[in-house]
């Protein structure tokens, strides 16, 4: 029977983004083995195997993690190893060096790449060379990006590369019916007013994800129209320090933080507007989402968002310097006075993101792993 092996440094990325891909083996006949950080059930999975894989790429775990994989590869002789994220991507290549040499081909899905255009200079100085370095260990490559594929082809000798858009928009669970009364129900029980202007942000509250710049801009935005609802849907790992901003700022009323939540697709259900301030992404799951639903976006000009978004067509990007926060309250504030606009952009949206759908993304995923 054949095998393929499936790596990543936590378990969650796996169920999150590549069960279809799971599937997909065991429909083909294929042993499907997982390495993640645990031991918990994953489905479509026969084996599952526990590698302790660190994040930070200077933990003397990760050592131990490659000599640990290297020999599952080894006793297992699998046909295929597919590594994800960063550091578990790193450990699978070189733990299947020498498998390499007796047949197994080894993929790596870049989910976006540290260095890249307006990198701090130390991402290019510690991220490149290892990823130039670990491509003569790639039989193919994976990006999610066209900026990644470009950069990919230019800087890195890689026979086989390919462009895969993401990693498939599951339509059918944002297929949903929520009536009016639903959606009255909702907005009552987050406090929201039914002539409320509603903006979304689904992510980790986080530096990178940047909600204290746009936590600023609401600012401008309010002293317009008090009429205005940020919800913020995800985990705080910055403990706290947005809710004292928004203290700060009396925003209180005008800013809800969600923490995390299971109806999303509920909540972009009662949206008028997505945004993402994020400083980068791979190719930002939740916009595509947001898309979906119809919705526009003002989202920051970084890698994955640019994928997304187009000036004038399905919303606004804006770049960086001293003036992106009054950009940013500026685009806001003309999409909320504008319905026929806001109804303009939402169809574009909807339309451009058909083309990452889970369908067409698991079907280039197919011909990658078996061809035709």
């Amino acid at each position: 029977m054949k095998k393929v092996l499936f790596v990543a440094t936590i378990t969650k990325h796996i169920t999150t983004f590549h069960l279809p891909y799971l599937k997909m083996f065991k429909e083909h006949g294929y042993e499907v083995h997982v390495a993640t950080d645990d031991d918990a059930q994953i489905p479509y999975c026969d084996v599952h195997h526990r590698i302790s894989i660190r994040r930070n790429p200077f933990k003397i775990d990760n050592l131990k993690a490659i000599k640990q994989l290297k020999r599952i590869i080894n006793e297992e002789k699998f046909d295929i190893v597919h590594c994800h994220t960063p550091m578990g991507s790193v450990v699978a290549r070189l733990a299947a060096k020498k498998a390499r040499k007796n047949g197994t081909r080894v993929i790596y899905t870049a989910h976006g790449y540290h260095f890249y255009k307006g990198a701090p200079l130390i991402n290019w100085l510690l991220y490149y060379p290892v990823e130039k370095w670990l491509a003569r260990y790639t039989d193919t490559q994976i990006t999610i990006t066209q900026e990644d594929y470009d950069l990919a082809k230019k800087k890195f000798k890689i026979k086989d590369l390919h462009l895969v858009h993401g990693v498939g928009l599951d339509e059918e669970k944002f297929n949903i019916e929520v009536t009016e009364d639903e959606k009255k129900k909702l907005k009552k029980s987050l406090e929201i007013n039914e002539d409320d202007f509603v903006i979304i942000y689904t992510a980790e509250i986080s530096k990178r994800k940047g909600q204290k710049l746009l936590i600023k801009s609401i600012k401008k935005v309010v002293e317009d129209n008090n009429k205005v609802k940020l919800l913020l849907v995800g985990n705080d790992s910055l403990h706290g320090k947005c809710q004292k901003l928004v203290k700060r700022l009396n925003l209180e009323k005008n800013v809800l933080f969600l923490g995390y939540r299971d109806d999303v697709p509920k909540l972009l259900k009662i949206a008028d507007l997505a945004v993402s301030t994020s400083r980068q992404e791979g190719l930002p799951v939740n916009l595509m989402e947001a898309m979906y639903m119809g919705l526009p976006i003002v989202a920051t000009d970084c890698r994955g968002n640019r994928e997304l978004v187009k000036n004038n067509e399905n919303g606004f990007l804006v770049g960086k310097g001293k003036k992106t926060e009054k950009k940013i309250s500026n685009f806001i504030t003309m999409i909320k006075n504008n319905k026929d606009l806001r109804e303009e952009f939402g169809r574009d949206a909807k339309i451009k993101v058909e083309y990452y759908s889970l369908e067409n993304v698991v079907g280039n995923m197919k011909k990658i792993y078996f061809g035709g």
